[in-house]
């Protein structure tokens, strides 16, 4: 004899208030990513699906949640996908359609992406890796994507490497070089400064499907900072490495602003309502804190105090 099942998620839950966010986390799941002429891309993913809740439900239904996320990402990894920011945006748009409960439904995936590349100056081949970041966020008046990545480099402090150069400046005038010749050295010969690891985040978010290519914002978060490093470094690359982030100083705020000024640059085809976040965090060498900076606005606005800087 079947009887049937109580739908306890349906029932009025004790206490009336509302949820932002309630579903599933940690879901892991092997994601193709297609390239022309090329074999797909494998990233192995983890997703966070979420869908808000309304005061007079008590729970969402978990396993549909679930099968809808497994629908999707089964099909995906089936149908190599060019972007993976449409990928959680139809996944998004079909829990919504799925729950008539709910107002809003958000997929987020993070990824590690392996990219082949060759060291600066010795020109060994090597690897690289970086996060990717995508999520939607679906609701009756359309769905937003957003595609970006946190990348690792290099930077160094200007502070401490301007008094590395007024000590150096101090002593060759002591040894009686001129005050020309001593400019040019400084100038050829970048003074030591603390250096730090660090962490750039950059991602862009529009309305329906981004044209962004994922590697452009690779590329302007790892130049964003003093120098790229990599996995390889034989002594020539070392050198190089060393030499490029001393003659490019940067404070963290300063790497926040070269994301921004790069942005604005690469990705003149996008709506002024596109949302950049760009975030630099450094992990210092000579202190037991780390340093942050961040910055979230619409492509429109950061184009005009671009502009601004550049008249200046």
């Amino acid at each position: 004899m079947s009887h049937q099942l109580p739908d306890v998620q349906a029932s009025q839950p004790d206490v009336t208030v509302g949820l932002s966010q309630v579903g599933v986390t940690g879901v892991d799941k092997l994601v193709k990513i297609a390239r022309d002429g090329k074999r797909p891309l494998i990233l192995m993913a983890e997703f966070e699906v979420f869908v808000d809740l309304p005061s007079g439900r008590k729970g969402i239904d978990m396993s549909r949640n679930m099968q809808v996320i497994d629908e999707v990402l089964e099909a995906a990894v089936a149908e190599p996908t060019y972007r993976v920011e449409d990928m959680c945006g139809d996944a998004a748009e079909r829990l919504l359609a799925k729950h008539d409960y709910t107002s809003k439904a958000e997929v987020r995936m993070t990824a590690e992406l392996v990219l082949k590349e060759e060291t600066p100056a010795s020109g060994l081949p090597t690897q690289s890796t970086t996060d990717i970041i995508a999520s939607a966020v679906a609701t009756d008046e359309g769905t937003r994507e957003e595609i970006g990545a946190e990348v690792v480099g290099m930077t160094v402090c200007p502070c401490s490497q301007g008094m590395s150069a007024s000590r150096a400046r101090d002593v060759l005038r002591d040894l009686e070089v001129d005050d020309d010749t001593i400019e040019e050295f400084l100038e050829q010969v970048p003074q030591p400064g603390h250096s730090q690891r660090g962490h750039a985040t950059l991602t862009v978010e529009t309305e329906g499907s981004p044209d962004v290519d994922l590697i452009d914002l690779v590329d302007v978060a790892r130049d964003s900072m003093s120098a790229r490093i990599y996995n390889l470094a034989k002594r020539p690359d070392e050198d190089h490495m060393t030499y490029h982030a001393h003659a490019d100083a940067k404070f963290v705020e300063d790497c926040v602003r070269s994301m921004a000024e790069q942005v604005v640059e690469q990705f003149d085809h996008l709506d002024d309502d596109a949302v950049v976040h760009m975030k630099q965090s450094n992990d210092e060498s000579i202190h037991q804190h780390n340093a942050h900076a961040e910055r979230v606005a619409p492509l429109g606005e950061l184009r005009d105090e671009v502009e601004v800087a550049d008249r200046s």
